[in-house]
């Protein structure tokens, strides 16, 4: 079996009284989209955050490449090659998309003044190669794109600066039916460029349309683990109510 390439290990966090991790372990492999599900209050949001860098773990590990890493914030986490597609998007509504795909990263022109032409190029290219191709007006802000647009915006950001991981929260959230497809196609592209992708959602049937893998957790831990073609919605359900677990381990 190929190395994952993102990994977390008998993670425990505790925010208070509250105990959001109970040794958690997650595992993400190259070329290939791991679905993350369970309950709400099951701790997916959490340990996505210390996969992203936001929250350190109080005990366990996270690897890269099979290595034990500290991720002090969330840019170590980006120079380590790895992306995060929020829930809320973090895009900046009155910039305009390529704005938005190098909010931080800028390209520089004499060292100070942003390279907008250069940017907007190189945006439509990245586009174009994931095949969205959704930007008509690349000068207009993301204040005026639907939401399958932003969300695409957003995906496409990750996806331009991702070297090893993407995970993303809840994608294919309020949006409408055919905005929901561009979404999962742009998931599977994205796979199929070797990147490792996490995804997670409350949907399962997308869950196993677009998962090559899936792991659930339950109360802070870590209880089953699919392949695809393992499971079905009601065994999925099964698995994260508790009336089913296939020993997967801590």
């Amino acid at each position: 079996m190929t190395e994952p390439v993102l990994g977390a290990y008998g993670v425990v966090k505790t925010f208070g009284h509250v105990r959001a991790l109970r040794h958690a372990s997650f595992e993400a492999f190259p070329g290939e989209v791991t679905a993350l599900v369970g309950d709400n209050g099951a701790g997916k949001s959490t340990l996505t955050k210390i996969l992203a860098g936001v929250f350190g773990p109080d005990e366990g590990e996270v690897r890269v490449d099979g290595q034990p890493v500290r991720l002090a914030d969330p840019h170590d986490a980006k120079r380590r090659g790895i992306e995060t597609v929020y829930q809320d998007l973090a895009l900046a509504p009155d910039l305009d998309a390529a704005a938005n795909v190098f909010l931080g990263r800028e390209v520089r022109r004499f060292g100070f003044l942003h390279n907008h032409p250069e940017m907007r190029r190189r945006t439509a290219t990245a586009f174009k190669d994931l095949g969205v191709g959704l930007v008509q007006d690349m000068r207009a802000p993301v204040a005026a794109f639907s939401g399958g647009q932003k969300q695409s915006v957003a995906i496409a950001r990750a996806a331009m600066w991702a070297t090893k991981v993407i995970l993303m929260d809840e994608p294919t959230a309020a949006l409408g039916v055919i905005q929901t497809a561009k979404v999962l196609e742009l998931v599977e592209r994205i796979r199929d460029r070797g990147i490792a992708v996490v995804f997670i959602s409350h949907n399962l049937p997308q869950v196993l349309q677009v998962a090559d893998r899936i792991e659930v957790l339950r109360l802070g831990a870590r209880v089953a683990r699919f392949q695809r073609g393992e499971a079905d919605v009601d065994r999925l359900i099964a698995a994260i109510s508790g009336a089913y677990a296939n020993e997967v381990g801590k």
